[in-house]
């Protein structure tokens, strides 16, 4: 699967939407790359192209950058059930493939974003390990790092209701959703700009207002609920979408099982990061406390978002 890069007059106006200079980037790489190693509770090293990513997510601002990298380095050591055995062919893993799809999809709309289309596939399938779809999420996150190599505008996501029941969200507790919003939010580069839900029913409210609270406002102004599919295409253009939405990227089953390979691909590189976290002993000052900052004593924390 490769993703189209964005080029000529988009490449340009995406540059300036995220502080990009020709002149000044590769300085700010070197000085993020001798931060990792002047701090003694990261790893000392990790590769310029995920680096850049964070830089260009974070509109080159240096401490902002600095923030989200020490924070997806805690990550890996705060929520071990999201960031240990990360092997895409674990039985475990494979069960939630066969029933959730949600690649990011080839194409960029007008104006440069990238678009992530997620949906189950089997109304009666029971529901997965929701850590473990969480985790897979996130593994998709850490490939993008490496896959965007131009940086692109920000991401838009479509969540296809149509096979989600009761049952499906049963297993979702605030706990696992807040630990899994607080590494979206404050430990990738994200930003994110429209969130879609099609095919939406009652319950799909009921949803959006149990996760509501643990977003920021900003966001939850982002999110759009459609049941009238017409009406997604005033955002996204429907020729980018896959073949079951009208589009011309393919049909479904070829976009996901491309990524299924692509996440394979990797293999290596999760296991080899798995020592690669943030050790609290020996931060400077006061070590993470992550009772805290999950929020799990009841205050949820005020999330830092762009």
């Amino acid at each position: 699967m490769t993703l189209e890069q964005p080029t000529g007059e988009m490449w340009q106006k995406i540059r300036e939407e995220l502080n990009e200079k020709p002149e000044g980037k590769e300085q700010d790489l070197e000085h993020i790359k001798e931060w990792l190693k002047k701090e003694p509770h990261l790893p000392d090293e990790f590769d310029d192209q995920r680096i850049m990513t964070f830089l260009r997510g974070c509109k080159f601002s240096l401490e902002k950058t600095k923030r989200k990298l020490d924070m997806y380095f805690t990550m890996r050591s705060a929520v071990p059930e999201f960031f240990d055995n990360r092997d895409v062919m674990r039985p475990e893993l494979q069960e939630i493939l066969n029933i959730v799809q949600m690649p990011p999809l080839p194409g960029l709309t007008p104006d440069g974003r990238r678009v992530i289309l997620m949906r189950g596939v089997d109304k009666d399938a029971q529901t997965p390990n929701v850590a473990d779809a969480f985790k897979l999420a996130l593994m998709l996150g850490d490939v993008r790092l490496a896959e965007e190599k131009e940086g692109v505008a920000g991401d838009i996501y479509i969540l296809d209701a149509s096979v989600a029941t009761p049952t499906h969200f049963a297993k979702f507790t605030p706990t696992l959703v807040k630990k899994f919003l607080v590494c979206v939010q404050e430990a990738y580069p994200v930003k994110l700009k429209q969130i879609h839900v099609i095919n939406v029913s009652p319950l799909v409210d009921k949803i959006v207002n149990f996760v509501k609270p643990f977003i920021k406002e900003k966001i939850r102004d982002r999110i759009f609920l459609h049941s009238d599919t017409n009406e997604l295409f005033k955002h996204v253009p429907k020729e980018m979408l896959p073949a079951e939405y009208g589009g011309n990227a393919g049909p479904m089953d070829e976009l996901h099982n491309a990524w299924v390979k692509k996440l394979a691909e990797y293999k290596d590189w999760f296991a080899e990061q798995e020592k690669y976290k943030a050790n609290e002993a020996l931060r400077p000052g006061k070590p993470t406390n992550y009772d805290e900052l999950f929020g799990i004593d009841g205050s949820f924390r005020q999330l830092v978002i762009d």
